[in-house]
């Protein structure tokens, strides 16, 4: 049986930057990943918005990691040459109803140590002259990141320090011992002992871990709930030179403009509650999509919208709760050294991938 320090499962982009963070630190490093290559899941459908922080509540995760990971994450495209634009966003109150949610948000922003502007609505649009709306906050860190060239350095730098990665490989069999896990992939008896297990499997990570045999506890694994976010691309340019957001709705950030690298806008992510996983762009949803973009963009052009991609959110709190924190389910939760569970990383973990991947390492090393 082969032995190795540390296998993570998912390569993904916070799979990989966990992959990267353990290489570094020294640790002989396996990536399994059950598709034929890695960055297909969650992480291949994101928005790749760079975000600043502003919604998450003050001393959570996801604000302190969002926060401490955009910086990094700036200077790793930097670094790397990776494909990035520092282009702000606006979020947008339509009416004067809206505007103690902007003013919420200020608030949260500045309790999570993010810079934030308020505009009223001729400072809106003095920076986007087509926008309609009664105020306005301006957030200058928010910025737009090639996600695909992410993963690829981050694969590429943990590869240069000795990590290994095994596409088509699915986890079908977890032992937890004493001294580690034995791991069995695609049906197989195991045959890989690893002394530091981390589940990163992103949508598919409580599957993962009601496969450890032994995991203490395990009747408090959550429970994925499938809320989609479809996508729809504007066909032409947009006048628009900020991501464009309108204020929080239920489960989501509302139905906002993000643009890629080379100016293309495109509108979403919404959320649809399903039953199962489906990615499939619900053509259905087009109308509510122009509705909802015509309340801040009122010149937006006659069926402009064209279906473009869908994502699965590794959602672990059903409709109608409030957004979970990241979880990170280490030996203080479970009671196993060297195992660590990450359920519902979804926004903003692209963006919280460096600092998640170095909290993640910094508790593995303390357990061991």
């Amino acid at each position: 049986m082969d032995s190795i320090d540390t296998v993570i499962i998912g390569a993904g982009v916070v799979g990989l930057a966990l992959a990267r963070e353990c290489a570094l630190r020294g640790h002989e490093t396996l990536i399994l990943e059950a598709a034929g290559r890695p960055g297909t899941g969650v992480s291949a459908r994101s928005s790749e918005v760079i975000h600043a922080g502003i919604y998450y509540p003050h001393g959570s995760l996801k604000a302190r990691l969002c926060v401490a990971g955009r910086e990094r994450l700036y200077e790793f495209a930097r670094r790397h040459g990776i494909g990035h634009r520092r282009c702000g966003k606006l979020i947008v109150a339509v009416s004067a109803a809206q505007c103690p949610q902007l003013e919420a948000l200020s608030a949260t922003a500045h309790a999570n140590g993010v810079q934030i502007v308020a505009l009223d609505a001729s400072g809106a649009r003095a920076l986007e002259p087509e926008l309609a709306c009664a105020a306005a906050l301006y957030s200058p860190r928010t910025g737009i990141v090639d996600s695909q060239a992410l993963m690829l350095a981050l694969l590429g730098e943990a590869q240069a320090h000795g990590a290994t990665l095994s596409t088509g490989s699915a986890l079908t069999r977890v032992i937890l011992e004493g001294t580690g896990a034995l791991l069995g992939v695609n049906g197989c008896e195991p045959a890989v002992r690893a002394r530091r297990l981390v589940n990163c499997a992103g949508i598919a990570a409580p599957a993962v871990a009601r496969l450890m045999e032994g995991l203490p506890h395990a009747d408090s694994l959550p429970r994925i709930h499938f809320a989609r976010g479809n996508y729809f691309a504007l066909a032409g340019r947009a006048p628009f030179r900020h991501l464009i957001y309108p204020v929080p709705e239920p489960g989501g950030l509302g139905i906002h403009l993000t643009l890629d690298l080379a100016g293309a806008a495109r509108f979403g992510p919404d959320v649809e509650w399903l039953e199962r996983e489906d990615y499939a762009v619900n053509l259905g949803r087009a109308a509510a999509f122009d509705a909802a973009v015509r309340t801040w963009w009122p010149n937006l052009p006659r069926e402009s919208l064209q279906p473009a991609y869908a994502a699965m959110r590794p959602r672990i709190t059903a409709q109608g709760e409030a957004l979970a924190d990241f979880r990170i389910d280490d030996a203080a939760v479970h009671g196993v050294p060297g195992l660590i569970n990450l359920f519902g990383i979804e926004s903003p973990g692209l963006t919280a991938s460096l600092a998640l991947a170095s909290e993640v390492a910094a508790r593995l090393d303390q357990q061991l």
